[in-house]
């Protein structure tokens, strides 16, 4: 790490950090560790898991047995209004009535999803619920309740169910396997961060290196640490000189007083 206190720049030695990343690899491995199972175990057991069914949907232009190209542009054309009619209020507010659901348009609409494979003609219509059953009868009910709104309020060829939804055996989300990653990297994304902070902001002068890097002087001289000694015994040490040292010198000034008296 080099800082140039003139122009009040910091300038960061990646070797310096990456050895401070190298001492500090088992901390920094715990609280990978640490977030990743705590955000899998919150996954698992705190998150309500959601099960998805799918039931998909035809998209005719017209009734006849042959198919032009024209046929095959109005049908693109017709897939893209009917996603945005089989989400609309009237046929969702129409599913939660028949089916005497407990949900508002808006908690019904968070809950369905509409995807058209491309180029193709078939919309899939894809419901999540925390109960599998629920999943696939919603989902059912809003691709019939679409297709007939479509058939009579468009006066067009309703779209035709070709594929019901089926109870869902294993859940769509969330993903513990996922959440605990995203849980890791958050973890190594702190404690890296935090390190790299710590190592820019200490100006801790710890060498004669950092002496002459930081300071711009020269060291002429340096105390040993004898073998056992600890920093607190040498500071010590240090002090006791340094009390005795004026201890001494006022014992002088006193003999001093009384020889010129």
């Amino acid at each position: 790490m080099e800082k140039t206190y003139d122009d009040n720049e910091i300038e960061i030695d990646l070797l310096e950090l990456l050895g401070e990343f190298r001492r500090r690899i088992w901390m920094i491995l715990g609280i990978i560790i640490l977030f990743g199972g705590v955000a899998g175990a919150f996954s698992a057991f705190v998150l309500t898991p959601q099960y998805k069914s799918t039931a998909m949907v035809y998209i005719l232009s017209k009734e006849t047995t042959l198919t032009s190209l024209a046929d095959l542009q109005i049908g693109s054309q017709l897939t893209k209004d009917y996603k945005i009619i089989v989400t609309s209020r009237r046929v969702l507010n129409q599913v939660i009535e028949e089916m005497e659901l407990d949900l508002t348009y808006k908690d019904l609409v968070e809950k369905v999803t509409i995807d058209n494979p491309q180029d193709t003609r078939i919309l899939s219509i894809s419901v999540e619920d925390p109960d599998p059953s629920m999943a696939k009868l919603i989902a059912d009910k809003i691709a019939t309740t679409s297709s007939d709104y479509i058939g009579d309020i468009m006066e067009m060829v309703p779209p035709k169910l070709i594929e019901e939804g089926e109870i869902p055996i294993l859940r769509s989300s969330p993903s513990n396997v996922k959440n605990a990653l995203i849980g890791s990297l958050l973890g190594a994304v702190l404690v890296c961060g935090a390190i790299t902070v710590n190592v820019v902001m200490n100006d801790t002068i710890r060498t004669e290196e950092d002496v002459a890097k930081y300071l711009g002087l020269s060291v002429l001289a340096s105390v040993p640490e004898r073998e056992g000694e600890k920093p607190e015994d040498k500071e010590a040490m240090i002090s006791s000189k340094s009390r005795n040292k004026t201890a001494s010198g006022k014992s002088r000034k006193k003999k001093r007083g009384g020889q010129a008296s």
